[in-house]
């Protein structure tokens, strides 16, 4: 592939310095744009990769930022992407943007479908269709329709905008993206009362939640693939997440694991395992997954880190760097980390399945004559057919 001259607006996040280290591995000539208010390591040295300071959020700060440059490529990463496509026109002949999954009926709102919930797993083409227009007022339209967000709505408008000023656009869904440096790292939730040593862990449902994912080394991999496969990947959209997922007690059980802790699992009703909602990040446990189907078809993704060994170092990572930044983050994951009402839920719990299971029938429910499993039931029964 030729050298190009690209752009990378943002950079400094917990994808960038995977995306800008490739593209420099990668031959290419790369300069970064951010506020300039938190350098990173792990980029390159201005030397290699030059720095420009503004605001991607403030047209004015971003066009004079740019004022008389093109770039083969830009990576619009970060900043108001509505503004940014709009600047961008005549800059570059390819742009690649970062969006999100909000696009899907059902993410944001279970109610959006019936039945409820998004379509599992959701492709690229299940996601709302645009309005026909680009201003305030069709956001409003937009958000209008199903009881959606206007933050939603924005994410919808966003996407359609970049295609229309940009049609050769490449445009990446990211889902919830896990590793080190996450602005909202959920995971913290569970290493933290690993750390503390709390032996019950309240689950809702079961835990059996699934929401599509992504490690940072992952997301960044198959952003530089649509690079790679630059003529391929143009005019497309691109759902992103590992190839493997985990619900949310498999991951509660693979940090357990990696610090070397042992919970006891207390499954609630999603109503009220309230103690679980920081995990699930949503108003139910719903599950949310994409379909990568396309990235993976064409332009040959496969999980560069598989996501078990990925969420073993996010694990570490959080150990780590995260004690000392609890304060911030019981703000940001609005988790109060209550044991003292936790274990009043336990015991709640502990007491409503010991009357349930004192219930009698008259003929005991069993798993049908289809049952697949354990020879003995979780009730000491071996499943048979009754006549």
């Amino acid at each position: 592939m030729a050298t190009l001259d690209i752009l990378v607006i943002g950079g400094t996040g917990p994808t960038g310095p995977f995306v800008v280290n490739g593209l420099v591995q990668r031959g290419h000539r790369v300069t970064i744009l951010h506020t300039g208010r938190h350098e990173v390591d792990t980029l390159p040295p201005v030397s290699v990769v030059p720095h420009l300071h503004a605001d991607p959020f403030d047209e004015a700060s971003f066009r004079g930022a740019i004022d008389g440059r093109t770039f083969d490529v830009v990576f619009a990463m970060y900043g108001r992407l509505r503004m940014l496509v709009d600047v961008l026109v005549g800059r570059t002949p390819r742009l690649f943007s970062i969006g999100g999954v909000p696009v899907y009926p059902g993410f944001a709102n279970d109610d959006d479908r019936v039945p409820t919930g998004m379509r599992f797993p959701s492709g690229e083409d299940h996601a709302f269709a645009p309005a026909g227009s680009y201003d305030e007022a069709s956001i409003e339209a937009i958000a209008g329709r199903g009881g959606r967000s206007d933050k939603v709505a924005k994410i919808v408008q966003s996407e359609a905008m970049v295609f229309d000023r940009h049609p050769q656009a490449t445009h990446f869904r990211y889902p919830y993206i896990y590793g080190p440096n996450q602005v909202v790292p959920r995971e913290w939730s569970v290493v933290k009362r690993a750390l503390d040593g709390r032996r019950q862990l309240i689950v809702a449902d079961g835990g059996r939640t699934v929401e599509s994912s992504a490690f940072v080394e992952n997301v960044a991999h198959a952003v530089l693939l649509a690079v790679d496969h630059v003529d391929r990947s143009a005019g497309r959209v691109y759902n992103v997440a590992d190839d493997e997922q985990l619900n949310r007690l498999q991951v509660a059980q693979v940090v357990a694991d990696e610090l070397g802790h042992t919970f006891e699992y207390v499954n609630l009703p999603f109503e009220v395992a309230r103690p679980a909602w920081p995990t699930l990040t949503h108003h139910s446990s719903q599950n949310r997954v994409v379909d990568t189907s396309r990235l993976r078809t064409e332009l040959g993704y496969r999980d560069l880190v598989a996501p078990v060994e990925a969420l073993r170092r996010t694990v570490r990572w959080q150990a780590e760097h995260l004690p000392a930044q609890h304060a911030r983050l019981v703000k940001l994951l609005q988790d109060p980390f209550d044991y003292a009402a936790e274990d009043a839920l336990v015991e709640l719990q502990r007491a409503f399945v010991a009357r349930c299971a004192a219930v009698p029938f008259e003929r005991e429910p069993g798993y049908t004559a289809a049952y697949y499993g354990p020879l003995d039931n979780p009730g000491g029964r071996r499943p048979s057919v009754r006549s």
